[in-house]
């Protein structure tokens, strides 16, 4: 294959990858989408096999592409939707993985490199293991099996200007030293960009994990295009590009959407522990009021205090509803709930009530884990609200039914200062008639601080346990 018809080859499947990526921009049109680029992938590894010389590595290739397959298929059968952000942050992981291995090769195993070869191998040797390291904590983060909040080690941030530090100035002295010690050069350069990436990766936590998510789908397409400008490779370089700046602007708009800096989520802005919260000044003694014949008669504060509403309210207010806003969350999904909410949903059409569901931009733990979940169980498109679509409508809502969400709904997030959620945008819940919470329990939610909607009002009721028991309460009562 001449390297004209290749570069031809290589733009079109570049313009398809595009494409894809477009269609994918639309909930309807997004499975059209996902196999858009994914044939185009497909026909890319073909058109490398096909201008690759085989006759050395054609059972390498062979096996890895064979064990790559029986992989995913066994991925596809086992991980459950429920999995699907620590599916993601693995994958990302991967990818940085293959960068850094396919630079490696680069600098030890091909002869008489020139500079450029070996300064762009070693770039994408270490962002590829920076976006390893870091997708892999996100990915234990988000499985549960690190811890879930912000973890900040003493000198942290020394330890990461000293740690990226190291991976710049190696990233210099491998092309200035091509042939002297080049292995070692290159196993202290992906040392270094573990270490960074795990140090990065460990102070995130809260709502900035989807941001995090996005970032890291980013550099590993950047690492792949680095490699691919190593290489000389045109494809992979244009694929790569794709993937890194679709990750970035992915990236940017989740930054806007929480009211975020993406500075402050590299190195630890956004992530500074909850204050201890002040004790409230003690209520002053109720005032006497005076009758008539001037007795005094002293004010009973129990019955000036607002009854709260328990469970036995429950028929009145999802009867009493007229519109009624669905708010989903984490919780939901853990508890798989979402197949309870579709039939909630459809109780209330069926009885005239207007039903939307509002999404906030980091419900769960990836950007669209709630319309995914949604859409899993047929729920339509069009009843599905963006944050800033649906906010205003909230004071003007009988009814809010918070399921499995905590720091998306938290009015903590305008006032609790150096909290991880201070500033993020949230969904003005609290502002509706009414408002059903269906939580687990009253404990801070992800980001670690505490929810005032728990403390008692006349206008909350909470529904405490597991999501699918608390919505077969809702329909036993709709």
């Amino acid at each position: 294959m001449s390297n004209t018809v290749y570069y031809i080859i290589s733009a079109l499947l570049s313009i398809g990858v595009l494409y894809g990526i477009k269609l994918m921009s639309d909930v309807k049109t997004a499975p059209a989408g996902n196999r858009v680029s994914a044939l185009c992938m497909l026909a890319a590894i073909v058109v490398t096999l096909l201008r690759t010389d085989l006759q050395r590595g054609l059972v390498f290739i062979i096996l890895g592409l064979a064990i790559g397959s029986l992989l995913s298929i066994f991925m596809t059968i086992k991980v459950k939707m429920i999995q699907m952000p620590q599916m993601v942050g693995l994958l990302n992981g991967l990818g940085g993985l293959a960068s850094s291995i396919a630079a490696i090769l680069t600098i030890a195993v091909i002869p008489n490199q020139n500079a450029f070869e070996l300064t762009t191998a070693a770039l994408a040797m270490a962002v590829g293991a920076i976006t390893f390291s870091g997708s892999l904590v996100a990915a234990l983060k988000l499985h549960g099996k690190m811890p879930q909040k912000p973890v900040v080690l003493p000198g942290h941030q020394l330890l990461s200007a000293f740690s990226i530090l190291v991976v710049l100035v190696l990233v210099v002295l491998i092309p200035l030293r091509p042939n002297a010690n080049s292995v070692l050069l290159c196993a202290l350069l992906g040392i270094a960009g573990l270490v960074f990436g795990w140090l990065f990766a460990i102070r995130v936590g809260g709502a900035d994990m989807p941001i995090t998510i996005s970032l890291l789908n980013s550099t590993s397409g950047v690492a792949a295009a680095i490699a691919g400008m190593a290489l000389g490779d045109v494809l992979l370089v244009a694929v790569g590009g794709i993937v890194g700046s679709s990750g970035l602007l992915l990236t940017q708009i989740m930054c806007r959407a929480m009211n975020r800096k993406l500075g402050a989520i590299l190195f630890g802005g956004a992530n500074k522990p909850a204050p201890v919260p002040k004790a409230e000044p003690a209520a002053p003694a109720p005032l006497a009021q005076e009758t008539a014949s001037d007795t005094v008669i002293e004010e009973n504060p129990e019955k000036s205090a607002p009854a709260l509403p328990t469970e036995s309210d429950l028929p009145q207010w999802l009867t009493e509803a007229r519109k009624v806003i669905i708010i989903p969350g984490y919780g939901m999904a853990l508890s798989q709930a979402q197949e309870k909410v579709k039939q909630l949903s459809d109780r209330f059409q069926q009885t005239g009530k207007q039903v939307r569901f509002a999404i906030h931009p980091v419900a769960g733990r990836m950007p669209g884990h709630m319309n995914v979940l949604l859409a899993e169980v047929d729920i339509p498109y069009d009843l599905l609200f963006e944050m800033d679509d649906i906010n205003a409508d909230f004071p003007q809502t009988d009814l809010v039914i918070v399921i499995g969400a905590n720091d998306v709904v938290n009015p903590a997030a305008n006032t609790a200062e150096g909290t991880p959620i201070y500033g993020m945008p949230i969904l003005d819940a609290g502002k509706a008639q009414r408002l059903i919470i269906c939580n687990f329990d009253t404990k801070p939610g992800y980001a670690g601080v505490d929810n005032p909607l728990y403390a008692g009002q006349a206008n909350v009721l909470l529904l405490l346990g597991d999501a699918k028991a608390s919505l077969d309460k809702l329909l036993a009562n709709a």
